[in-house]
């Protein structure tokens, strides 16, 4: 007999390495032998394979069976690698033609019926195979409008082990079974969610425009009712529409995280409110072993909003701190660190004390100063120092709410274009750098060279700066939200004026 030889796909975070996949049969006592660093989902293959393999009428070989996954030290995990190891076991029994799952990459968990079920992850899995030059990929009829997604590659959806047999060259009489389907629906439900349903609160209207045009974090401190998460809502409203890249690492997130995939990657920012008990594996990421993606990653290239935010965990909140920076999320484990994107925007919205009233125009606060302090304080220092724009809102009056009755409101087709347009000028100045908004820009870049503003214009945060009102992660950060601003105003470099107001919008609260 010889040694049967396919492919399959292991998945570290979004990463994908191809997994060389051998079995072997010899003449020793019957048994089911998988090595090459397989977890405990993968070691429980011998059960599923060999139960459908008998249903689907191809049964396996009584003797000896190992199978190897090679590269030996990568992990690997997930039931995805049921269909290559049942194929390289028909072909080390000369079942199906070893030259034909050569060439293929499999991709699928078997039912000890035989049939396919769908598995999470296959779009990213296909991606990786691409990249690795693989051009043909067999995944579960389940999955096949998520494999489409992926252009210039051969997709082979099968139902069942049996059909996937016949395709490589086993002479069975083809038997047709039920496949078993996931809703191919679009992830976006459209939300009727519009910027002109906000009362009032212009000048926070115009702090989310400068937000969502320049990708900066927000965070909004104010009493309830003052309208921060129907703020916060609304921002992914009024974002562009992803790019290809951009909707590739969305879409292959959904796959990841199990979440149904439509018919066409996703183009819309995604938006992500992860309740205030979630954990820090919920926020970013986690697992023992199958590593899954947190909110966070689900929000890349969206928003992450945080709603009561001093009443998140300290620790959930300090491990956004490295994220923020990098715009990368990269979680630990002792064999192996699996990266998913993580450049989003996060959104922060709290009270500004545990009853809420502290600072209220309309109502008195009734908690002791300590009782302030230790509430905000729960908000560290490092952190809120990568937020751009700090924003204090208030409740509106019955008189501004009569008085914004009377003028039109700001509509959120009309805010997407201006924040498109300014995005697009961002864009063309940032030509050839690699960076798409100013929010990516750092800081000692916009200091450097001819980007260097004149010393009477970055007058007010040099001497924030000596008086040690802002640090130098500020000074940065308030030139990020001038050269929006500058932007927005369709100026070549930002004035004195865009320093004032981004300098404002830092020390807002």
């Amino acid at each position: 007999m010889t040694v049967g030889r396919t492919w399959a796909v292991a998945l570290l975070g979004l990463d994908g390495s191809l997994v060389e996949v051998e079995a072997d049969i010899s003449a020793q006592l019957p048994k089911f032998v998988i090595i090459g660093l397989a977890d405990r989902s993968l070691g429980e293959a011998e059960g599923r394979v060999r139960q459908a393999a008998t249903n689907a009428g191809c049964r396996l070989s009584g003797q000896r069976i190992t199978v190897n996954l090679s590269p030996a030290s990568l992990p690997k995990n997930g039931s995805g690698f049921d269909l290559a190891i049942a194929l390289s076991c028909l072909a080390a029994d000369s079942v199906v033609s070893n030259e034909s799952i050569d060439g293929v990459v499999h991709i699928g968990e078997l039912g000890l019926d035989g049939r396919l079920r769908p598995t999470p992850g296959v779009l990213p899995a296909v991606l990786a195979a691409v990249r690795a030059g693989r051009k043909t990929v067999m995944v579960p009829a389940g999955n096949e409008h998520e494999a489409r997604l992926i252009p210039d590659v051969t997709v082979i959806p099968v139902a069942s082990l049996r059909e996937a047999a016949i395709w490589h060259g086993a002479a069975l009489t083809p038997v047709e079974v039920a496949p078993i389907l996931t809703a191919a629906t679009d992830a976006e439900t459209p939300v009727d969610l519009d910027l002109s349903d906000i009362v009032g609160q212009e000048d926070a209207i115009q702090a989310l425009l400068v937000a969502a045009a320049g990708g900066h974090h927000l965070m909004m401190l104010g009493p309830p009712g003052a309208g921060k998460t129907m703020l916060a809502a609304r921002l992914p409203g009024i974002l562009p529409d992803l790019g290809v890249t951009e909707a590739l690492d969305v879409t292959s997130v959904r796959s990841l995280a199990g979440q149904p995939i439509g018919t066409q990657l996703v183009s819309r920012p995604p938006f992500e409110s992860p309740h205030h008990t979630a954990t820090t594996a919920a926020i970013l990421g986690g697992g023992s072993k199958l590593i899954r993606p947190g909110a966070a990653a689900r929000a890349a290239h969206g928003v992450l909003f945080l709603d009561e935010a001093p009443e998140f965990q300290a620790n959930v909140l300090d491990a956004l701190r490295q994220p923020l920076e990098s715009g990368t999320i990269s979680i630990h484990r002792a064999n192996a660190v699996a990266h998913f994107p993580g450049r989003f925007q996060l959104v922060l919205a709290a009270n500004p004390c545990p009853c809420g009233q502290y600072g209220s125009r309309d109502n008195s606060c009734v908690c002791p100063p300590a009782a302030i302090r230790r509430y905000l304080g729960r908000l560290s220092g490092p952190l809120m120092d990568r937020i751009d724009i700090q924003l204090r809102m208030h409740r509106i009056s019955r008189a501004e709410m009569v008085l914004s009755g009377e003028t039109a409101g700001t509509h959120s087709t009309d805010a997407r274009r201006l924040v498109s347009e300014t995005r697009q000028r961002t864009v063309s100045r940032l030509a050839g750098t690699g960076w798409t908004t100013n929010g990516q820009v750092p800081g000692p870049w916009l200091r450097a060279g001819s980007r260097a503003l004149p010393r009477d214009v970055t007058e007010p945060i040099d001497r924030a700066l000596e008086h040690g009102s802002i640090t130098m992660r500020g000074y940065d950060r308030v030139l990020r939200v001038a050269w929006t601003l500058a932007d927005m105003d369709a100026v070549p470099r930002p004035e004195k004026t865009h320093i004032g107001r981004a300098l404002f919008l830092r020390k807002g609260i």
